[in-house]
């Protein structure tokens, strides 16, 4: 579990195709803490670590993922905007008991992809519009929480299918929100608590 409070900024190495995507990605964390086998959200995306390693000027490190053909179903990772190498990704450990839970829970389970519609400026913030898939559109709610490459975010309006967010000058520095624009696709997690009130008025309403 993780809680869209995004802790690093990754940048991808390379990527290589051989049967599954594999993907190195540069880090600032220590990864000489880490084990083989953990888990770690890039870009929203619960991924494993399956090897990892120090940089050789001892400023940070990398770790290796294997990205399945489902998860590159579910996302835009192996798409036209997808990874390669210098992209950088919004990075989280995983929650460990006891830390603060600053966001809201998330999964790291991608649902589906959303795109920008609109980047405008507003004062010192920044407001981001996007499509989602309508399947998703229903769980998304003014006010409520959704994840956005891995971001926990407040939604502020919705209308249909689309949605707005604001990005505070301090939330766009410490993520990968400066670098996005217009017409591209970005990992969406809708909150676990609608997807449960969606179901239980489903399963209340009457046949």
């Amino acid at each position: 579990m993780f809680t869209g409070i995004i802790t690093d900024i990754g940048t991808i190495v390379e990527v290589t195709e051989a049967g599954d995507l594999h993907a190195r990605i540069g880090t600032s964390y220590d990864m000489s803490g880490v084990d083989l086998g953990a888990s770690i959200a890039c870009d929203g995306v619960c991924l494993t670590v399956v090897d990892r390693g120090a940089s050789e000027d001892g400023t940070g490190g990398w770790f290796d993922v294997t990205i399945s053909a489902e998860t590159l179903s579910k996302t835009a990772i192996g798409g036209p905007k997808g990874w390669t190498g210098g992209r950088r990704v919004n990075l989280e450990r995983a929650l460990r008991l006891g830390d603060e839970l600053g966001g809201h829970i998330v999964s790291g389970h991608v649902d589906g992809i959303a795109t920008v519609t609109g980047v405008q400026d507003e004062g010192e913030s920044t407001r981001f519009t996007f499509e989602a898939p309508a399947a998703l559109a229903k769980f998304i709610a003014p006010k409520g929480s959704v994840a956005l490459n891995g971001t926990s975010l407040t939604v502020n309006e919705v209308d249909g299918t689309r949605f707005g967010v604001n990005i505070i000058p301090h939330t766009k520095a410490c993520t990968t929100w400066g670098d996005v624009e217009a017409g591209d696709p970005v990992h969406l997690e809708i909150d676990t608590l609608a997807r449960y009130v969606a179901r239980l008025n489903e399963m209340s309403a009457p046949a």
